[in-house]
């Protein structure tokens, strides 16, 4: 007997339990995207208009990469309803790359002396970092009025540029120039170390110009004396430059700017400009510069149209360094639990942890406590999922594999798949102990599949007989013992 011949005659078009990762769930994310949410989604969501932070730990299997992409097509729903309140989604679910590049800037091989030195200003260099590239994607690539940005703006846009840009389509100068020119912030002309030389060379060409007789040997060097200390002026700008971007390269340790494209980009700013700005610089150290850059990168987004940013942490256990360490994952993500930071006006951090950090959080002491607050943070520990909710959700994936005309016009359901002999209750405890989808899908997968197998097709069976279901839930669940005891591969 044919899975899909079984799975037909109950009116469902393809295998709804064939896929366990969310990513690549495409029964999830083409049509249970924006129906289908857990019973904690609204806690976890929040609004739009007045973006929030939420802590969620689950384990792994329990949808968390699930929210993630519902919360991210929430708001891109959100957006194309409300263009004058957008909100910036920052999705950041990748650390490969800047834990690489703390490494390559620390010189040293060793994960542990990474994450030990790991600070909240690395995750804050991180986060702005693919904010601002998304807006300089969107302002390169559409036509948006910056002339709504005040003066200022405009400065601390092309700053904030410069700082963290970090595209890879084209080279970061190219797009950092063609942003100038549409900012039209301080144009060639108005460069003060370009005025003085030019200025200066055209003027002592004037003179000899029209006064030949001051070509001589003994008032030569008066004259070529001002283009000279222009020169020494323009070096001067060009050193210090060359100070701030090196010393710069060196506070953004997750970051692989280059010091040389910097240099240049920093010419463009007065050398009084550059004074008072909150550098991230190494010799200065701690977080209240990216809290000054952070807020000028705010007030850019909200003359921009948006209403605030919402990051998505995820997939802490995935970097290939911390390879699924809790201890690792701990020195990776503590830092980032910062009640000033995760309370900052406009800012809706949610973090979908592992399980496992669950049990350091409980762990830690009054001075954690008071610096991270978790009572403020929406938290939801654990990404719970029982009995009677597992079965709703399978009954969801069921109705929305519908194929377009049934047999008897009813809306498939799981109930429908299972012999009458396994009760309602027996059958809501059984799927409650899988305690997550991923589990779930992985057991009704292989029970349908194990039906298939002991049936014939001249001889078909449409309800899966107890003796099955127990037999291939007793198995599954041995295997799923031994997982959790680190044995097996779930």
């Amino acid at each position: 007997m044919k899975l899909e011949q079984f799975l037909r005659h109950h009116g469902i078009g393809g295998n709804p339990f064939s896929e366990e990762d969310a990513q690549t769930d495409t029964v999830f994310k083409k049509r249970c995207l924006e129906t289908i949410h857990h019973p904690a989604w609204n806690k976890f969501f929040g609004s739009p208009s007045d973006p929030s932070t939420a802590l969620v730990f689950g384990e792994k299997g329990s949808g968390k990469t699930a929210l993630r992409l519902q919360a991210g097509a929430e708001l891109e729903s959100h957006n194309h309803t409300h263009p004058g309140e957008r909100v910036l989604v920052i999705s950041y679910d990748d650390f490969n790359p800047y834990l690489d590049h703390c490494k390559a800037a620390l010189k040293t091989q060793s994960i542990d002396q990474v994450l030990e030195s790991w600070k909240l200003q690395d995750h804050m260099d991180a986060i702005l970092s693919m904010g601002m590239t998304q807006l300089v994607d969107l302002l390169t690539t559409e036509r948006v009025d910056l002339t709504v940005l005040s003066l200022d703006q405009r400065r601390d846009l092309l700053l904030l540029a410069a700082l963290y840009d970090a595209s890879t389509g084209e080279p970061i100068a190219k797009r950092w120039s063609r942003l100038r020119r549409r900012s039209g912030y301080r144009p060639l002309w108005t460069r003060r170390d370009l005025q003085i030389i030019s200025g200066t060379t055209v003027f002592v060409a004037a003179l000899l110009v029209l006064f030949p007789s001051l070509i001589q040997l003994a008032k030569l060097p008066w004259l070529l004396s001002p283009i000279i200390a222009a020169w020494l002026y323009w070096a001067w700008r060009l050193g210090r430059a060359e100070m701030f971007a090196r010393d710069i390269r060196k506070g953004l340790r997750v970051l692989s700017r280059d010091p040389s494209a910097l240099r240049w980009e920093l010419l463009w700013f007065k050398p009084t400009e550059l004074g008072g700005q909150p550098l991230p610089r190494a010799s200065r150290g701690g977080a209240e510069e990216r809290y000054e850059l952070l807020r000028k990168f705010m007030g850019m987004l909200g003359s921009l149209g948006y209403a605030g940013v919402v990051v998505l942490v995820d997939r802490v256990d995935e970097p290939q360094q911390v390879e699924g360490d809790p201890r690792r994952m701990r020195a990776l993500v503590w830092p980032l639990l910062d009640h000033k930071f995760l309370r900052h006006t406009g800012i809706g951090v949610k973090l979908l942890l592992p399980i496992e950090l669950a049990y350091y959080l409980e762990k830690e002491g009054k001075e954690f406590y008071d610096r991270a607050r978790p009572d403020k943070l929406n938290m939801i520990k654990p990404l719970r999922w029982t009995g009677p909710s597992l079965y709703d959700l399978a009954g969801d994936r069921l109705s929305v594999c519908k194929l377009d005309a049934t047999s008897n016009g009813e809306i498939p359901r799981l109930r429908n798949l299972i012999d009458d002999a396994i009760s309602d209750d027996y059958l809501k405890d059984a799927l409650g102990n899988l305690r997550t989808p991923r589990h779930l899908f992985k057991f009704l997968h292989r029970l349908i599949e194990e039906h298939c197998h002991r049936h014939t097709e001249d001889a078909p069976r449409w309800k899966i007989d107890y003796d099955t279901f127990r037999t291939t839930y007793g198995a599954y669940m041995r295997d799923l013992e031994a997982f959790d005891r680190g044995y097996g591969h779930g």
